[in-house]
C-alpha cells in the first residue's frame, strides 16, 4: 500500500503504465514441484530428451503452418485421417527431397549459408 503512494514507484517497478507488478503466488506444494522441474530442465539429460521433443513440435508445426492441417478439408473421421495420412507423407517427401545428397546439394546456396560457410572456414568475403 505504501508502495502507491510513492512518487518513485515507477523508477521502482519499471512499469510504464503505472499499474505496478504482479505477482503470483503457489501453494507451496506446488512451487516446489515447480523449483524442482526448472531445475531439472538445466541437466544435459533433460536437454537431450527435449531435443527429441522439440524436433516433433517443428514437425507439427511445419504441417500445420505451411501445409494448412489446423482445419480440415472434409467431414467424417474416416476423410479427415486419409488427409492427415497424405499430409504427412508430403511432408516426408518435401523434407527426403531437400535432403541434400552425398556431396551434392539439391537447393541453391543462400547468401546467409555462404556466409557462415566463410566465417567458420576462416576465409574472407569479397566485401572485405
Amino acid at each position: 500500500m505504501s508502495c502507491r503512494a510513492c512518487e518513485g514507484r515507477l523508477r521502482c517497478t519499471g512499469n510504464v503504465d503505472g499499474k505496478g507488478r504482479h505477482i503470483t503466488l503457489l501453494p507451496q506444494p506446488i512451487q516446489e514441484i515447480q523449483t524442482q522441474a526448472r531445475a531439472e530442465q538445466k541437466t544435459k539429460a533433460w536437454q537431450q530428451r527435449y531435443a527429441l521433443r522439440s524436433g516433433c513440435e517443428a514437425t507439427v508445426s511445419e504441417t500445420v503452418r505451411a501445409h494448412s492441417l489446423r482445419h480440415c478439408r472434409y467431414r467424417g473421421i474416416a476423410k479427415t485421417h486419409v488427409q492427415h495420412v497424405l499430409t504427412a507423407a508430403g511432408t516426408d517427401i518435401i523434407r527426403l527431397a531437400q535432403h541434400p545428397q552425398e556431396g551434392h546439394r539439391t537447393t541453391p546456396t543462400t547468401h546467409f549459408q555462404r556466409l557462415c560457410q566463410q566465417l567458420t572456414d576462416g576465409t574472407r568475403t569479397r566485401d572485405s
